[in-house]
């Protein structure tokens, strides 16, 4: 008797992971573009420093999945802007507090539904920095209603 071998299964999740990659690849791509109109918006150098810090963050995010999608695929991704960035500083920063938020939650579903270590620990990691992020978008908004 052979062992069973569920290949459809096999497929699916790996068509699941590309999806995901996918998913986070835009929008890692849409927040780095984001980052820098808020950036070039920013009333004080120090704002505009720590956005930039965080526009490198998501670089670093970007390639991570990109390789990964690069290693599962044989190709390329083809980054898409998914949303358009407000013009307002305020607004840029509620848009931006929202958007990590709910990229943590993304990124902590999509850890928790894999096996393979090194996509998890990447997602995770991930996650933690936009949390991070978002700390500092709700202290720049903080600071915008004074």
């Amino acid at each position: 008797m052979y062992p069973y071998y569920d290949y459809t299964n096999s497929y699916r999740q790996t068509e699941k992971i590309i999806a995901n990659l996918t998913k986070a690849i835009n929008g890692e791509y849409s927040a780095i573009q984001c980052y820098q109109k808020l950036a070039n918006m920013a009333p004080t150098q120090k704002e505009k420093e720590q956005i930039l810090e965080i526009k490198q963050d998501e670089s670093k995010h970007l390639q991570t999945f990109s390789q990964m999608y690069v290693n599962l695929t044989g190709r390329q991704p083809s980054p898409q802007l998914m949303d358009r960035c407000p013009n307002n500083y305020k607004r840029g920063l509620e848009y931006a507090l929202i958007d990590e938020q709910q990229t943590v939650d993304f990124y902590l579903e999509v850890a928790d539904e894999t096996t393979d270590q090194t996509i998890k620990n990447a997602y995770k990691r991930a996650a933690l920095d936009e949390q991070n992020h978002a700390v500092w978008f709700l202290y720049f908004l903080t600071k915008q209603k004074y």
